[in-house]
């Protein structure tokens, strides 16, 4: 399985970029965040015609994330995270994909901070440390994947002394980060290059693409039942390059899932029938 994420920026304004980047790359599975528009106007047709099948949890100028599954429909089993009732906005969906449980998230970028918006991320955060502990203890294939909005250590910035006060890298919120890793999770892309200088974010301004002065965002976290089968990560930075794009780039994952009567089919039989009393 070639698992991706990418934060397209905006979905309707970028789509050409989307379907050239799905026609090249041939992803089975991508987790799209920051939609930026309602459930009503998510271009459903031209991802089927793309032949991507998708779920979505969509949102007027704002948040909004979907999962695209190439050749099938996903098996939606939650949309929303849980815990606060009165939260509106659109950051979580997931899918049942072939014995795979896949969380798409969009976590709040929290500036500035402190403040109240910083509060909220950190809530958001607290809330999904509750739900991936309940999510390991199925003991079933999963994986957490999106815009984490963090950069765990000072690795993943370009220049951690200009980042200190900013949300994404405050103390808070890599601690945040560390405790839900420390569950039991593997951060995929630090895991296969743990001394490599990886980004998959660039703003807009300052030149910072050509200057490579970026961060490290967009995570893939592996529940020990998956990641065993993980076998390579990249970033597809030629596509921060192009015309009209996205600030991040697209990154995947390769597991390698085993086949038919092995103990990774019998987790997805689990998978399959836990997918209804979600």
């Amino acid at each position: 399985m070639k698992l991706a994420t990418y934060n397209v920026n905006g979905i309707n304004g970028r789509l050409d970029v989307l379907l050239r980047w799905l026609d090249e790359a041939q992803p089975d599975v991508v987790c799209l965040q920051e939609l930026k528009a309602p459930d009503n106007k998510f271009p459903r047709r031209e991802l089927e015609r793309a032949g991507y099948g998708a779920i979505w949890h969509g949102q007027k100028s704002w948040n909004g994330v979907a999962i695209l599954v190439r050749g099938q429909d996903p098996l939606e089993t939650r949309r929303g995270l849980l815990g606060d009732p009165d939260d509106t906005h659109s950051r979580y969906i997931e899918a049942a994909i072939d014995g795979v449980i896949i969380g798409c998230l969009y976590l709040p970028n929290g500036n500035p901070a402190p403040g109240p918006k910083f509060d909220y991320k950190l809530r958001w955060f607290e809330r999904l440390h509750h739900y991936a502990a309940e999510l390991l203890e199925l003991d079933i294939p999963v994986a957490l994947v999106g815009d984490f909005n963090v950069m765990p250590i000072d690795l993943d910035v370009y220049k951690p002394e200009r980042w200190r006060d900013d949300a994404p890298f405050r103390p808070e919120v890599k601690a945040a980060y560390a405790a839900l890793v420390e569950q039991g999770w593997t951060d995929a892309v630090r895991h296969l290059h743990p001394d490599e200088r990886i980004y998959t974010f660039w703003k807009y301004f300052r030149n910072a693409f050509a200057r490579d002065a970026g961060l490290r965002i967009d995570h893939f976290l592996l529940s020990p039942a998956l990641a065993d089968d993980l076998k390579q990560a990249k970033v597809d930075k030629s596509v921060r390059g192009w015309d009209h794009t996205s600030d991040h780039a697209p990154v995947w994952i390769e597991l390698l899932l085993t086949g038919p009567g092995s103990e990774k089919a019998r987790l997805g039989d689990r998978v399959s029938g836990l997918c209804y009393d979600r």
